[in-house]
């Protein structure tokens, strides 16, 4: 006769403990420190963050019990997995090495590709043939960075699918066709912003043919590379989508079509858990957005997003910790349930990436999804009362921001009356000094440098210390992108190899 053993749940033999019992306990090993000055984070958005939470702090939350690709999506758009596009940009100069190059990637793990059009004037529909020739656009995805010609991609795109005997349905991938942020970066446009909006209207209506191609690249990763924080990346962002939101829908594309049609783009840092709670909220906020042009929980207004590690925190010197931050960036952006990401190699802000930095970067995310199983299940995160909070807490401030903005008319109208400039410079400034007095981190840059690291022979000091090429007739202030290493590189070069700035 078999023995009936009895299961003896494990957490029976732990009696429940109150938050006020915790908290005498943490002030008893304080010994009379103050706990908010020890132990509680002012983080830079202004927001106080503790250093545990309990059931009780998130058990109100509203969205608290939906599940992975419900409404209003903060816990992502995958039910089966946690999947994500690998990407790897290839500048495009001469297209049939371009595509050859493209070839062998493909071969080693990426399954999205970034074509970078460096010169716009040579963009035909036979030069797209040579670049797209071979590749199986059905089983990838692809997108195109170019500074023009958005429409005509589109339709050489459109014409291959055909040509190829293709399936539109199964054809992934966006054109970078993004005004505001050209005229963020520059001050102006080519054109008159009206007829920009127009022109993108056209590129949208063009590719409804690609039910799953996005037609607007929206690169909120500026906003980070020019020293925002997490709640303004994401506030100034969801305010561009609005935007566009706002101009397409008034050009006669419907609010299911143009949401359809957003990409999002994240600059991913270092502040690992933040960075994760940031992709959820964004995905929560930018349904609380299209429910308002589109009420009804559509599928097509989901949030589709694309990360790209920050190039803010990126450094010259001691270049090989540039690793160690993209790696962590690169699992925050997977945590938070990225759709695609882009890890870039360690020395592309000194140089031309060569093929082992490129090789480490893709095999960054490859570690990551078949060694440490990131891709196996769907909103990791979920549930954790710490990152669950994280998200609320972003959320909300966000949110306060974002209506600010609309507040005073907008994006567009912010930009133009310098609101968001400012915003930014304050914040960008903020964050300098702080990289100044140490209590920002640069690891080999203003903690433990390197004394004797001197050789700077395949440095590219113009990618180091980007300009930006203005026009003479400025519409708006420009915003101005930086690393918050450089005023400590300039120094060094100064003092180790006498290089004139």
């Amino acid at each position: 006769m078999k023995r009936m053993v009895q299961k003896e749940k494990l957490f029976d033999q732990f009696p429940p403990i109150t938050t006020k019992e915790w908290m005498n306990k943490i002030n008893s090993d304080l010994k009379g420190a103050d706990f908010y000055k020890k132990l509680v984070w002012r983080t830079n958005e202004g927001f106080e963050v503790k250093p545990f939470y309990r059931m009780e702090d998130i058990k109100d939350l509203m969205y608290i019990n939906t599940l992975p690709g419900e409404f209003p999506y903060l816990r992502g758009t995958k039910t089966k997995n946690n999947n994500w596009f690998v990407r790897q940009n290839i500048e495009v100069s001469d297209y049939s090495e371009a595509n050859l190059k493209a070839l062998t990637i493909l071969m080693k793990g990426v399954d999205s590709l970034g074509f970078i059009i460096t010169d716009i004037e040579s963009v035909s529909e036979k030069i797209f043939d040579i670049l797209l020739n071979g590749i199986h656009l059905e089983a990838i995805e692809v997108n195109f960075l170019s500074n023009g010609k958005a429409k005509e991609i589109v339709d050489f795109i459109i014409n291959y699918v055909k040509k190829s005997g293709s399936d539109p349905l199964k054809i992934r991938g966006a054109i970078e066709a993004d005004p505001l942020s050209r005229i963020m970066l520059n001050g102006t446009l080519c054109i008159p912003v009206d007829q920009g909006f127009d022109y993108l209207a056209s590129v949208v209506h063009s590719a409804i043919f690609l039910p799953h191609f996005r037609a607007v690249h929206l690169n909120a990763s500026n906003f980070n590379n020019a020293g925002a924080g997490i709640v303004q990346e994401l506030a100034f962002g969801l305010s561009m989508g609005c935007e566009y939101m706002s101009q397409l829908t008034e050009r006669g594309i419907s609010a299911e079509i143009a949401a359809s049609k957003i990409r999002f783009s994240f600059g991913t840092g270092s502040n690992y858990f933040p960075e994760i709670a940031k992709l959820r909220a964004a995905r929560l906020l930018w349904s609380v957005v299209t429910n308002g042009f589109l009420p009804g929980n559509s599928e097509k207004i989901r949030m589709d997003i694309h990360c790209v590690t920050s190039e803010w925190n990126k450094t010259m010197y001691d270049p090989y910790v540039n690793m160690l931050r993209t790696q962590t960036e690169a699992m925050s952006a997977i945590l938070g349930g990225t759709d695609s990401l882009t890890v870039e190699p360690f020395d592309i802000v000194f140089r031309h990436p060569d093929e082992f930095s490129e090789r480490i970067a893709r095999n960054q995310q490859l570690i990551l999804k078949e060694e440490a199983y990131f891709d196996k299940v769907a909103d990791p995160p979920g549930g954790s009362y710490y990152i669950e909070t994280l998200t609320n807490l972003i959320a909300e401030n966000a949110w306060k921001l974002f209506l600010e903005i609309e507040d005073q008319g907008g994006l567009l109208s912010s930009l133009k009356s310098g609101w968001i400039q400012r915003k930014l410079s304050e914040s960008a400034s903020g964050r300098k000094l702080d990289i100044a007095s140490g209590k920002e981190i640069l690891l080999g840059t203003n903690r433990f440098p390197d004394i004797n690291e001197k050789d700077i022979s395949e440095i590219d000091l113009a990618r180091v210390f980007k300009s930006q090429v203005l026009e003479s007739d400025l519409q708006i202030e420009p915003i101005k992108l930086f690393r918050g290493s450089e005023e400590y590189e300039r120094l060094r070069l100064k003092a180790d190899e006498g290089v004139k700035m």
